[in-house]
């Protein structure tokens, strides 16, 4: 499955290069659902929220709303969690959060492990937290069953590429399928349709941003994957 994503930043929707120098600007968040209509399931990161640095949440509720989404960014609470479900949020994207153990057993508690993803995102081989500015110094191929049971898949972001346009580290998504057989969208570094066929041989999802806001890969010819 392709999943276009909507991050958003001080009510924009952006792309960043790693988490931090913001790239580009897309369209508003309502031309962005347009743009997107083609696609099963769109993904919202309030990145402010996940640097905790202010939060996008009405724009992030509105579009819970308004189409198939996961949510993710900053949620660190199962109130939260639970706000995003009851504004029609499909499943929540849950990172920092999963590393303290009674936070997640209150989250999945709240929403069900069936509604929960949870992030192992990767920098220089280490999952990384708190908007990726904090190492846990943990590899996510070794954390993925521990985690199995609080959820039903994970994203897992190549920081190392990500908005980069260089390609994505397809090895790396190899080990994490031979971890798990929990579903796993691949985010980060996504350039090609063969990344994107590499990764729908090992029954991956891709999770795309730079390289459909630039044009890289074209919305017409992803819909119809």
């Amino acid at each position: 499955m392709i999943i276009p994503c909507i991050d958003l930043m001080d009510g924009k929707v952006v792309q960043l290069v790693q988490g931090r120098e913001k790239a580009l600007e897309g369209d508003t968040p309502l031309e962005m659902l347009r743009k997107f209509e083609a696609f099963p399931q769109i993904q919202v990161i309030d990145l402010d929220a996940a640097l905790n640095q202010g939060s996008n949440l009405e724009i992030v509720n509105w579009l819970a709303s308004k189409t198939l989404t996961r949510v993710g960014g900053g949620v660190r609470s199962a109130s939260r969690a639970l706000e995003l479900v009851d504004a029609g949020a499909y499943r929540v994207i849950v990172g920092t959060a999963a590393f303290s153990r009674p936070v997640l057993d209150e989250i999945v508690e709240a929403v069900g492990a069936e509604r929960l993803i949870i992030a192992l995102d990767s920098k220089q081989g280490e999952i990384v937290i708190r908007g990726w500015t904090e190492s846990t110094h943990l590899k996510a191929e070794e954390w993925l069953g521990y985690f199995e049971p609080f959820c039903s898949g994970f994203l897992c972001t190549y920081v190392d590429k990500e908005g980069m346009l260089q390609g994505t580290d397809l090895a790396w998504f190899r080990r994490l399928r031979a971890a798990t057989r929990h579903e796993l969208t691949a985010a980060g570094g996504i350039t090609t349709m063969q990344d994107i066929e590499e990764l729908r041989k090992l029954e991956i999802h891709s999770a795309l941003g730079m390289a459909i806001y630039t044009g890289r890969l074209d919305l017409d010819e992803l819909a119809k994957l």
